[in-house]
């Protein structure tokens, strides 16, 4: 196998070593290790379809990888060291920028950072937006529908995809590259393949959505009693801000304490201190109007009593501060022990309800822990984080996972709400998906991934 492996790829697209091989077989998280016959990195679509025909041919199951940033074990091989990773790094051609239609085709291997920069560099936007920017690929971003700080203006990575390329199970190469904003011609393809975590096709290419570039933007911090005057504030920037309003995370104070504890440089903008934070952004292809905009909405609020305070970044520098106290809040939880941590999303309008019965049922079932729940309260998503009780045993408290994660996920289907919102199912909540997902929509899952991968080679034990 590994010989005709590299008769597609050359000997160089393959690594067998064991030693070479430890980046690609484990996670971010170090949550799952895995084992692989080998790693394969083709360099063009047609050579990811080759690969794929004889895998299939011979059974031989295909983990995708781009960025290797994901968050819950998809990109992860098996233990049996019997499949193979196939990493899509080195498809990382940028096609074409088009900004008569406003879009852009990139290969799968194309780091979002990169996309961003090209887009700009030919005057357009691409609004994707997360922390892993820098590493995490387009590839992955689809695969797994990302979502990002900008959902509530832009929408999910399946919004913001025209077209794809896909490579099938058996080897054949489906091209759907179009930049059509309207096409009505049968099954929308390129959207059964976003979020299908790589289980139904590899995403070789795609053909993204830019729009006009922001020439201003403003950006503000503001301190707040509790998550309904969150919600409050919300329904009055969007009603103030419409369009304009590209961003609008919480934070509770615990949060904003461990970014001001452990992250070198971070200051808290606000004189006193406040139960919860929303980080609001504006942004227009207007060169000025949003600094004016946003003073006009925080000074409404403040008079109302939906909001305590607020500072309004005057900086580039600034901004980046305001940005760092909710960009850097995962990375400062690690020095305070263990963290549970779960990516649910529930209906907007139940938030502070969700955020209330949440936190009471924690406390109860474990006293001291420390939820940190924070996150996209513009379009539902909050990443709900429990940290451990201060002084207490990590290993103990991280022994509780599963129970925390039912008491979580119980109150999200409570919610009607999803138990992953923008991470994906992957390894990590395969078994949870068949608790919670409509008895049909698995069997049409099922019927799908049956019809296009027959032999069950792509991303074997993921989603499914």
């Amino acid at each position: 196998m590994l010989e005709r492996l590299a008769a597609v790829v050359s000997r160089n697209g393959v690594i067998a070593d064991l030693a070479d091989m430890v980046a690609y077989v484990k996670e971010p998280r170090d949550a799952y290790h895995g084992r692989a016959l080998c790693v394969v990195r083709p360099r063009s679509a047609e050579e990811v379809a080759a690969v794929l025909a004889l895998c299939h041919d011979a059974a031989v199951g295909v983990v995708p990888q781009g960025g290797n940033t994901g968050l819950v074990g998809g990109q992860t091989p098996d233990e049996s060291g019997a499949q193979i990773i196939l990493s899509l790094q080195r498809l990382d051609r940028i096609r074409e920028v088009d900004p008569a239609s406003d879009t852009m085709t990139v290969e799968a291997g194309v780091v979002l950072a990169r996309a961003q920069e090209a887009a700009e560099q030919a005057g357009r936007y691409f609004p994707l937006s997360l922390a892993a920017e820098g590493s995490c690929t387009i590839g992955g971003n689809l695969a797994t529908n990302a979502g990002g700080v900008h959902v509530i203006a832009y929408g999910t990575a399946r919004d913001l995809a025209l077209g794809v390329e896909v490579a099938l199970a058996d080897g054949r190469l489906l091209s759907n590259l179009s930049k059509l904003r309207k096409d009505n011609t049968g099954y929308d393809l390129t959207h059964l393949f976003i979020g299908s975590e790589g289980t139904l096709g590899i995403i070789t290419a795609a053909t993204l959505k830019l729009f006009p570039l922001p020439r201003s933007r403003a950006t503000s911090l503001v301190g707040l009693a509790d998550p309904r005057a969150a919600l409050a504030l919300l329904s009055l920037a969007k009603a103030r801000a419409g369009s304009a309003l590209v961003a609008f995370e919480i934070i509770p104070r615990i949060g904003v304490e461990f970014v001001l504890r452990h992250q070198p440089g971070a200051r808290d903008p606000l004189a006193g201190a406040h139960r919860w934070y929303a980080l609001i952004e504006l942004a227009s292809p207007a060169e000025s109007g949003t600094e004016e905009l946003l003073t006009e909405l925080l000074g409404e609020a403040l008079e109302r009593g939906v909001a305590e305070d607020a500072a309004l970044a005057a900086t580039l520098e600034q901004r980046a501060g305001l940005w760092r106290l909710r960009e850097t809040l995962p990375e400062a939880q690690k020095p305070e022990g263990g963290s549970i941590k779960h990516d649910v999303s529930v209906p907007i309008e139940s938030i502070p309800a969700f955020l209330a019965e949440a936190e009471a049922l924690v406390l109860r079932q474990a006293p001291g822990a420390r939820p940190v729940p924070f996150g996209h309260m513009g379009d539902g998503n909050i990443h709900y984080n429990i940290s451990q009780p201060e002084g207490a045993d990590r290993a103990a408290f991280l022994a509780r996972r599963d129970e925390m994660n039912e008491l979580v996920h119980g109150l999200v289907r409570k919610y009607s709400g999803s138990i992953s919102a923008e991470h994906g199912v992957g390894r990590l909540k395969r078994e949870l998906l068949q608790k919670v997902k409509d008895p049909v929509a698995l069997d049409l899952m099922r019927a799908i991934k049956q019809a296009l991968d027959p032999k069950g080679v792509l991303n074997p034990g993921k989603l499914l």
